[in-house]
């Protein structure tokens, strides 16, 4: 039996939140620590599935994992078990896990040699991984598919600097390129290269270790490779996808509510796009401060036509919040277009909301209009199982703000990537428990 949430909704929270690390950071931050032999301490690590197994991963590879207290870990990769790689324990929790892949780049550097089996994860559309063989294959990388084994081999005993113009900015591609050169001999040039605040962190702190990166926060980088690296602290960002949830969850349900140390200098547009969806919002110190506000009505464009809301690479909208954003138009006044470019079938949850009562056009698998209730017509509480994550706590936030009771099950994929979300919701005043 599966678990399940069960919300009664319909009540306004208030109270003070804090967001987890980021999931996204993590992943890539984790897999950097197999660059060096030396010791490397990661703070505000999110206490969340995907990254627990990442942890549990890098364990079973032979890295020495020292949990400090609840967020605070400290690896040490000087015995790594290359074998492992074969092995089917490898395979099981390497293909379930989409992160998985972010190892490869670090194990090519340091170890020459890497095996991956075919990576799972979310179905939001073909996550294609081309990008990040392509660039180790630049570098000198040479990997053969096994289709028995379903493992792919990579030698790359010889790795060696050169110009890569990406085929698109993906932010795991560049991340694992840029692990995997630099220790390569030589200079790297990656353009068209993701420019994230998480890639920034990463480069940052393989700054620290010793790497010779510049160009940070362009999408151009310049590396200059270096024999080996060494230990060094990280502390993660905030998970941006989470608070621009809760400024969400805050609108909808017309709650009032203080996000606690956003760093809001690394979100981006996030907080202007919110603001365009007429949400108020409020930089108290490094806090966001969201009013309770009984209407909010999205802008039009100067020339009054409909507000379109697009996801682009960053410095753009992410495409994780374009769901959250497509619930919080539901009880707007006015209307606006969802403009979902990057993933094909990321809208498809928009029948559930359908049947709360919502008005969305449903264009094509890669728009939707939504028509703003002005709160005039509450939403109402249905059951509906999570597609993916960010769908998942979009559905979460329409159940909050509906009148009666909703179940989502699934949840599995919303614990992927929001850490002990009913403890949290519950402490603002929801009614939210599992079953």
């Amino acid at each position: 039996m599966t678990n399940a949430f069960e919300i009664r909704g319909g009540k306004p929270l208030k109270g003070e939140i804090t967001p987890q690390g980021a999931k996204n950071e993590a992943l890539q931050i984790l897999s950097a620590v197999l660059l060096t032999d030396q010791k490397i301490t990661i703070s505000n690590i999110p206490d969340i599935v995907d990254v627990n197994k990442l942890i549990e991963l890098l364990g079973d590879m032979g890295v020495k994992v020292e949990r400090l207290n609840a967020d605070t870990y400290t690896f040490e990769a000087k015995d790594i078990d290359l074998d492992f790689f074969l092995s089917d324990a490898f395979k099981a929790k390497g293909g379930g896990l989409r992160g998985s892949i972010m190892i490869v780049g670090p194990l090519l550097a340091r170890f020459g040699k890497a095996a991956i089996p075919k990576p799972g994860g979310d179905k939001i559309g073909r996550r294609r991984l081309d990008t990040h063989f392509l660039g180790f294959e630049k570098l000198g990388a040479r990997f053969d598919y096994n289709p028995e084994n379903g493992f792919f081999n990579v030698d790359a005993s010889n790795l060696h600097g050169t110009y890569i113009l990406l085929d698109e900015a993906s932010v795991t591609g560049t991340a694992n390129i840029v692990m995997a050169a630099v220790l390569a001999k030589g200079i790297t040039t990656i353009y068209n290269a993701a420019c994230e605040p998480y890639l920034q962190q990463l480069c940052k702190m393989l700054n620290r270790m010793g790497a010779k990166i510049s160009g940070i926060g362009s999408n151009l980088l310049t590396i200059e490779g270096v024999t080996q690296l060494g230990g060094t602290e990280h502390r993660m960002l905030p998970d941006m996808i989470e608070i621009g949830s809760f400024i969400g969850l805050a609108a909808m349900t017309g709650s009032e509510i203080t996000i606690k140390n956003v760093h809001y200098r690394e979100l981006g547009m996030i907080p202007d796009v919110f603001k365009r969806l007429g949400i108020k919002l409020e930089l108290r110190g490094n806090d966001i401060y969201v009013p309770a506000q009984e209407h909010y009505e999205i802008e039009t464009f100067i020339d009054g036509s409909i507000m379109t809301i697009a996801d682009a690479p960053w410095p753009g909208f992410t495409p994780d919040l374009l769901s959250i954003c497509l619930v919080v138009a539901i009880q707007a006044k006015g209307s606006v277009l969802i403009h979902q470019k990057m993933f094909e079938s990321r809208l498809f949850f928009v029948d559930k909301l359908l049947d709360m009562g919502a008005q969305i056009i449903l264009c094509d698998p890669h728009r939707a209009t939504v028509i703003g209730l002005d709160k005039q017509v509450q939403l109402r509480g249905i059951s509906m199982t999570s597609p993916d994550i960010r769908a998942g706590v979009s559905l979460l936030i329409a159940a909050l703000s509906a009148q009666g009771k909703s179940t989502i099950y699934n949840i599995e994929q919303i614990e992927r990537g929001y850490q002990h979300i009913d403890d949290r919701l519950r402490a603002l005043g929801a009614d939210i428990r599992r079953i």
